[in-house]
């Protein structure tokens, strides 16, 4: 049986909490523009899936995933849609406080939105655990993969790029449409840098203004990166690299 909340009843959740020692993994991704080639639902499918496989190997619990993210700089496409950080800090502050009412004392927020969402995240994460004898992580892809990106040669960080795509197209290659995938690369920003797996990432990104969006929509529709370079066996690497560190992490939470 999988490890949802949403498939069990009552009982099954009072196990499901004892069996996973109280430990939980909220999927919280976006669905926004992501190029000619990629799902709206990218950044919550890939939240998804990390968490399904690492609850496979520790029984922690998986919440019903949190759809939305802030997702501003997207509006310039179809089907983006955005919602306020003030909004997801009380939406997520509130699922947090439900599951801890229940025992659940050990939550981790995986993120599948990369640095939009981190911003928010931490302001959540820091309230739940000032208020809700709680502890709370929080698993950001980009970040936990810092090690593995520079050796599979992949590039910048950027939207809808190559790492992005490699990944789908392990997880969910009925979803992706390399075929009409289009080249934006992205152009170095002296003392700007975001990317985790740069020496010099300053973490200080703002979401781009709509009119850098509208650029990047009219260059390549929405994508900034090469996705044409995605491989699906770089792809895989990636995945269980970000499956045994995210492992790892429930494991030393299930531990204490």
């Amino acid at each position: 049986m999988d490890n949802y909340l949403q498939t069990k009843s009552w009982q099954e959740a009072k196990e499901l909490i004892k069996s996973s020692k109280g430990v939980a993994i909220i999927p919280i991704g976006s669905v926004e523009q992501h190029g000619y080639h990629l799902p709206i639902g990218t950044d919550t499918y890939v939240a998804i899936t990390l968490a399904e496989d690492a609850a496979k190997e520790t029984g922690a619990i998986i919440v019903p995933p949190v759809w939305f993210g802030w997702s501003p700089h997207h509006m310039v496409l179809p089907g983006t849609i955005t919602i306020r950080p003030e909004v997801l800090i009380d939406l997520t502050y509130d699922i947090i406080s439900s599951l801890a009412a229940h025992g659940v004392k050990k939550v981790i927020l995986l993120n599948g939105h990369r640095i939009v969402n981190v911003i928010w995240m931490q302001i959540a994460a820091q309230r739940a655990q000032s208020n809700l004898d709680v502890v709370v992580k929080i698993f950001d892809p980009a970040y936990m993969s810092k090690d593995i990106v520079g050796q599979l040669g992949f590039g910048e960080v950027g939207h809808a790029e190559e790492v992005e795509t490699s990944h789908m197209m392990y997880k969910f290659p009925e979803m992706v449409h390399l075929e009409k995938a289009k080249d934006n690369p992205i152009k170095p920003q002296e003392l700007y840098s975001v990317d985790p797996a740069f020496t010099h990432d300053t973490l200080c990104y703002v979401p781009s203004s709509m009119e850098s969006a509208r650029k990047n929509a009219s260059i390549a529709g929405g994508t900034t990166g090469e996705p044409t370079k995605a491989d699906v066996q770089k792809g895989k690497i990636y995945h269980d690299y970000l499956v045994k560190n995210l492992v790892k992490v429930i494991e030393n939470l299930q531990e204490e």
